[in-house]
């Protein structure tokens, strides 16, 4: 498999340094990539196209920063993992808007980038082994993705599969649905709720925010549920986010 990299970084210095971190992984592990190289925010978003696997996108930019130009990404791709590089720690709170998976801290040794390089490369192999669950429908029996489930809901005997396009609502218990999505990123926010880590947009409050939906956070399962979200989204930087803002 060739992973597809997108560097996006005004510096050439920095960004001949992570072309050459990744070109020495690549030797050392035979794994092959395709690197796509920008200097500036505005150049890669700029008629963007969802081809990439992975962005390393620098924070400060002449014309068009990296958290602007995360958003803009974000628009049109849910999916791609976005690594920030910056000299400022502060930036990696705001990152959580916009679903980075981490941050690397200028100037970056190689073995910080390449235990995030790993880390990535994991997330996109896990993402591509789907899950496929079997829904009766009108028409049938009907087959989903567990990529498509942003979360299921559990309504007295019944479960609520909410996907990307439509609801299924199907007879079952959401302990047997948490046992067949585990090692998908699911996780339950309370006795009611499971949830899909990749589509989390926020926490405010007691509430889990996923697209226009307010999903409530149980206190017994509120910490739980906050670890599993921060070593999603990249770990004990994330975590130390999170504590710092009490989302726990």
């Amino acid at each position: 498999m060739r992973y597809r990299i997108a560097i996006v970084e005004d510096d050439p210095n920095s960004a001949d340094a992570i072309k050459n971190y990744i070109t020495r992984y690549s030797k050392e592990t035979n794994t092959q990539f395709e690197f796509f190289l920008y200097r500036d925010g505005d150049e890669i978003t700029s008629d963007y196209e969802a081809k990439y696997d992975i962005i390393f996108l620098d924070v400060e930019m002449r014309r068009l920063d990296g958290m602007s130009a995360a958003q803009k990404i974000r628009e049109f791709d849910s999916d791609v993992i976005i690594i920030f590089i910056t000299n400022m720690s502060q930036y990696a709170i705001k990152g959580y808007t916009v679903d980075a998976l981490s941050f690397l801290l200028k100037p970056v040794p190689y073995f910080a980038f390449v235990q995030e390089l790993k880390k990535s490369l994991d997330k996109i192999k896990k993402f591509k082994q789907k899950k496929y669950i079997l829904i009766p429908d009108e028409n049938g029996i009907k087959k989903i993705s567990s990529n498509e489930i942003l979360y299921i809901e559990s309504i007295k005997h019944d479960l609520l599969i909410v996907t990307k396009d439509k609801s299924y609502r199907i007879r079952g218990t959401l302990k047997k649905m948490e046992e067949e999505l585990e090692r998908h990123d699911f996780n339950r926010s309370n006795n009611c709720y499971l949830v899909n880590l990749s589509y989390v947009d926020g926490v405010v409050d007691d509430f889990v925010m996923i697209r226009d939906e307010k999903l409530k956070i149980s206190r017994p399962r509120k910490k739980q549920f906050m670890e599993e979200l921060a070593t999603y989204l990249g770990g004990k930087i994330w975590w130390h986010c999170l504590q710092r803002r009490k989302l726990f």
